[in-house]
């Protein structure tokens, strides 16, 4: 579904991405995992067709995105859903509003459908009837939800997920992990999801992959990323002291 073939990125002199070739399965949740400005987030919207990559090709459902137009684009940026690393609500908009924005860009919808499909999205991530509030006046994990159900409501064949948990305390974090689990079980939407929180990304991935430095350092299921003994990958799955980071 997701597919990078020998990418690279560059802005002005700085190389972020160093050849990278890595492929996500359809239904499959792919972990991203690195140290900070390693390209994770670069990674993901070139996958989103947000920006184009220097070199190399990014393909979704095995479609080349890279030289598509912007009208071309919008088509396959409609069959993703993302939650922003800061949520990126509309302050002046209600939840309700917020939620519903994916859905009124499609233009399809009555206005009555998209009020149910609102609703259930609260329910499913387990905020019901707080439609008139708007983000000042709810919490920062209930934001992260509110920014989860805008990702997911129009029922995206792909959804990217950066940094879900940052900024929250352990429970809600944990409580985050397993709305992602819950959600990615009923609609098997292939997904990306950064993270830095090594054992909340274990609990909602498939595959894991490392960045360093612009460079892919490791790829493969969680059983193998427990077991690698690259020092690289080692030292920063285990936060230990000591070792090559």
């Amino acid at each position: 579904m997701i597919e990078f073939q020998n990418v690279w990125m560059q802005f002005a002199s700085e190389v972020v991405l160093k050849n990278i070739s890595l492929s996500v399965r359809e239904g499959l949740t792919l972990g991203l995992i690195g140290t900070p400005s390693s390209g994770k987030t670069v990674l993901m919207k070139l996958a989103a067709g947000l920006i184009r990559p220097t070199r190399g090709e990014v393909l979704i459902g095995g479609q080349p995105i890279t030289a598509l137009s912007e009208h071309a684009l919008f088509a396959v940026r409609q069959r993703i859903g993302m939650l922003f690393q800061n949520n990126a609500l509309f302050d002046y908009m209600t939840v309700a509003q917020n939620i519903a924005f994916p859905l009124e860009q499609e233009r399809r919808h009555s206005v009555a459908e998209i009020t149910a499909r609102v609703t259930e999205a609260l329910e499913k991530v387990r905020l019901p009837g707080i439609e008139r509030l708007f983000p000042n006046e709810i919490s920062g994990g209930m934001k992260k939800r509110v920014g989860i159900a805008r990702a997911t409501v129009a029922k995206p064949s792909i959804v990217f997920y950066d940094e879900p948990t940052a900024g929250l305390d352990p429970v809600t974090s944990s409580k985050i992990y397993n709305l992602i689990r819950d959600l990615q079980t009923q609609h098997r939407a292939t997904s990306i999801a950064i993270s830095t929180d090594i054992d909340g990304i274990r609990q909602v991935s498939d595959r894991v992959a490392m960045l360093h430095k612009g460079e892919l350092c490791f790829e493969g299921t969680t059983d193998e990323l427990e077991a690698t003994r690259d020092p690289l990958v080692y030292q920063f799955i285990r936060g230990e002291m000591t070792g090559p980071l």
